[in-house]
């Protein structure tokens, strides 16, 4: 028989925290978000449907991206009992520096369109979490901004070769000049991929008021009183805009580049170098052979050639191959800490983030950025404590076993 009584107001008072409602509006939306799915939810939420497809989506019918999602899903971890690790160390060096952890922020276009803070946010709060921040030949703040915004931090540039090739020659020039550390040269967008939301979309640079942007807009007023209150966007390499994103990548872009360039490049640029968008090991061993510091396996985001091979199932046979002579990094896909585990593990040196950024950008600004950064430290710590890791170091091809869905059937020529 349970024993009852009346409840001692006391007890009650114990029992029941009322919680201190939080007035500021963005601390209490990311306060709720607990993974980079969270923030992308609050960010849809937030952004006009133009700009928010602009980040989440991909080429054609965005297969690489879903299969790059899939290839971190499909990890099993092998961690090891009884084997303490209380405090774990995250950092790594990195290209000559260090990292706080085992990733950085990849460089993306038109960032200010996204949320007004953009590459400014970015850098700042890379900075503040001792990470690199990568900013885009397509960015919206200037290189000097960047470097404003992240004076003491690493920041890198992301290069692509224009047609009008001293364009892109200034453009190094002056990274290198404002200290910028490390340059990636981004080799696989010769052309724009098919992005298709944005043909559906109509989003172009900059935005046109259509019937549909206004009624998608009412709901979300702040971000266009933060368009068109706060300075007009800045591009560090197009002198001239309007048409779809695909459009100006057309107009700018060159499909001529080469080894040549590659060759060019090398000899402005005083720091590291690196490649951006390797996709086979046949790739990897010649630019290894061209001198290069380090490459960069990635399909862009899923953004260009759709259906391209995987980033993070290529890593192994990469690290292999020439892991000895570069540093290999990975990015595409990447949406949870234990995703960069599993990539360090595999051999990569260093990883990249660029939709979690983004995501954690439109979701609250700078302060979003900062959750995004939050999110996956924590994730990374946890995972390695289940593992029993207390360094990055630590971390071997026996901790990860890649479950595969997709095996290549026999080819003819083979």
């Amino acid at each position: 028989m349970v024993q009852r009584q009346f409840p001692k107001p006391v007890e009650l008072l114990e029992l029941m925290q009322f919680k201190k409602p939080e007035l500021n509006g963005t601390k209490r939306r990311l306060d709720a978000a607990f993974t980079i799915a969270d923030l992308r939810t609050i960010a849809k939420r937030r952004t006009p449907k133009a700009a928010f497809d602009y980040t989440d989506g991909a080429a054609e019918g965005e297969t690489s991206l879903a299969r790059a999602r899939q290839a971190f899903e499909d990890v099993e971890f092998h961690p090891d009992v009884l084997r303490p690790a209380e405090n774990v160390d995250t950092s790594v060096e990195i290209l000559g520096g260090p990292s706080a952890l085992p990733f950085g922020i990849a460089p993306t276009g038109f960032t200010r369109l996204m949320q007004t803070e953009g590459e400014v946010a970015g850098a700042g709060a890379a900075g503040a979490a001792g990470i690199p921040f990568t900013l885009s030949t397509l960015g919206t703040t200037s290189i000097e901004g960047v470097k404003a915004a992240n004076p003491h931090g690493r920041n890198w540039f992301q290069l692509y070769v224009m047609r009008e090739r001293e364009i892109s020659y200034g453009l190094a020039k002056r990274a290198a000049e404002a200290g910028f550390d490390t340059l990636q040269f981004t080799v696989d967008t010769p052309v724009a991929g098919a992005r298709l939301r944005d043909k559906r979309n109509g989003f172009s640079i900059p935005p046109q008021l259509t019937l549909g942007t206004i009624v998608n807009a009412i709901p979300r007023p702040w971000w266009w009183i933060d368009f068109l209150t706060t300075p007009k966007l800045e591009f560090a390499s197009l002198s001239a805009t309007g048409g779809t994103v695909g459009d100006l990548l057309n107009a700018a872009m060159d499909p001529t580049i080469s080894y040549e360039d590659l060759e060019i490049i090398r000899g402005i640029w005083p720091g590291k170098i690196v490649i951006k968008g390797v996709q086979n090991v046949a790739d990897a061993k010649r630019l290894i052979d061209h001198g290069v510091d380090g490459l960069i396996l990635s399909n862009h985001g899923g953004r260009q050639l759709d259906r391209a091979p995987i980033p993070f199932h290529l890593l192994p046979t990469v690290v292999r191959e020439v892991g000895k002579d570069a540093t290999i990094m990975v990015d595409t896909g990447i949406m949870n800490g234990a995703d960069i585990v599993a990539a360090m593990a595999l051999g990569a040196k260093f990883t990249l983030i660029g939709r979690a950024y983004l995501y954690g950008l439109m979701a609250g600004g700078r302060a979003g950025v900062d959750k995004t950064i939050e999110i996956l430290r924590s994730e990374i710590e946890r995972t390695m404590k289940l593992l029993g890791v207390a360094s990055i170091a630590e971390l071997e091809p026996r901790h990860v076993t890649q479950l595969t869905r997709l095996a290549p059937m026999p080819r003819s020529d083979a």
